[in-house]
């Protein structure tokens, strides 16, 4: 491995299940738009999967590069250079996109991210465009597991604006901006892939 390479290996282990769900969502060309690439690892992979796409891939300023090693190595056509993108911002780097993708972004974001995370992509995707989030997730304020608790409970003593996201709160922004939930299916290692669509 190259040393200019960053590895998760949460993105190892994750990135063939989410392909397996994702691959039936992102069935049209176009353009989509991962908030949050990391190490690049994911949009290696689901772009040379899905030769169809054009994968964007985008991080928060300053971090944006460190999937430049994954990416330049691949040398896929379909990934373009990574974008730094400030969810937050008024003003992203991107007008308009086909879908979007984001995996562990949510719990780490604070919510006032996540909520700028939505409503800016639902004033960039047009009517039926799909934005796959994975990630874990609770429901009706209860984790779906001891190590969802536990791991809650680790992100908000490392600083109090993170935290596993609640299902119903998640519903409730989505409709506030025009996103309806499509699917929630259950993936590996006790996380969730949910499937929005733009109204």
């Amino acid at each position: 491995m190259a040393p200019d390479k960053l590895f998760s290996q949460a993105c190892e282990n994750n990135k063939q299940p989410i392909l397996e769900r994702i691959r039936d969502t992102f069935t049209s060309p176009g353009t989509i738009l991962e908030i949050g690439s990391g190490t690049g690892q994911h949009a290696v992979h689901f772009a040379s999967a899905l030769p169809h796409i054009i994968w964007q891939p985008s991080d928060r300023p300053g971090a944006s590069g460190h999937c430049l090693g994954w990416i330049s190595e691949s040398a896929l056509a379909n990934i373009r250079p990574p974008l730094e993108l400030d969810v937050a911002s008024a003003s992203w780097p991107v007008d308009s996109v086909d879908g979007a993708f984001s995996a562990n972004t949510a719990h780490i974001m604070a919510w006032e991210e996540v909520q700028a995370m939505f409503a800016g992509l639902a004033k960039r995707m047009s009517s039926g465009a799909p934005f796959c989030l994975y990630g874990p997730f609770s429901y009706g304020g209860k984790h779906t597991s001891d190590s969802n608790r536990q791991f809650d409970r680790h992100l908000r003593l490392q600083a109090s604006h993170m935290g596993i996201r609640d299902m119903d709160e998640l519903l409730k922004l989505a409709e506030q901006v025009g996103f309806r939930l499509e699917s929630d299916h259950e993936m590996p290692a006790n996380n969730r892939l949910l499937v929005w669509r733009k109204l």
